[in-house]
């Protein structure tokens, strides 16, 4: 029988500031996320009135009884030394990136950039936000981005509405299959 902690798996969100990584864990968290939500006193502030300060918490059980437990870091840079301290004993990353961003692609480099150490032992799976407000750039432009530098095999990328339980549980479900490609879906 395994132990406790054993069963219990940790997924990272994280990415940019306004992308939807305290959203996403709210819709797919099975408890009440627990969030460090600050009023934001920087530039976010013009993106929106609150921003995570700590990290978000959430916890999905499974129908074997396992559990993931959904860590969301802060997107601002500054926040960026709770990025490796969440990661710890991280199994994946969800990557959020909102399309409505000046430079979004620029945006997907700087974050894999940061979590490189991270994603090498693990994996990651790309979901483009706020689609609806900025359809440019497309899907093929992430992966075209994500081919030059240098990921092979390519990371999965799907647009996603943070707010959609469906859209979250496919980047998770992408993540654990490129972790496990076996798995059985549930």
């Amino acid at each position: 029988m395994r132990s406790e902690r054993a069963r219990h798996n940790k997924i990272i969100f994280s990415g940019t500031v306004g992308a939807g990584k305290s959203t996403a864990i709210a819709a797919l968290s099975d408890i009440p996320p627990v969030c460090t939500e600050a009023v934001a006193s920087d530039e976010t502030a013009a993106l929106k009135k609150t921003t995570t300060v700590a990290m978000d918490y959430g916890l999905l059980n499974l129908p074997d009884g396992e559990k993931v437990m959904l860590y969301g870091t802060p997107g601002q840079e500054r926040f960026s030394f709770m990025w490796e301290i969440l990661s710890e004993g991280g199994i994946g990353l969800v990557l959020l990136i909102n399309n409505a961003n000046v430079d979004p692609l620029k945006d997907l480099e700087n974050y894999l950039a940061a979590f490189k150490k991270f994603i090498a032992s693990t994996a990651v799976t790309i979901g483009v936000t706020h689609m609806d407000r900025a359809q440019e750039p497309g899907l093929d432009a992430y992966r075209k981005k994500l081919a030059e530098l240098g990921h092979d095999p390519l990371p999965a990328v799907f647009r996603a509405d943070a707010r959609n339980r469906e859209d979250v549980a496919t980047l998770v479900k992408a993540l654990l299959y490129t972790l496990n490609p076996g798995l059985v879906d549930a």
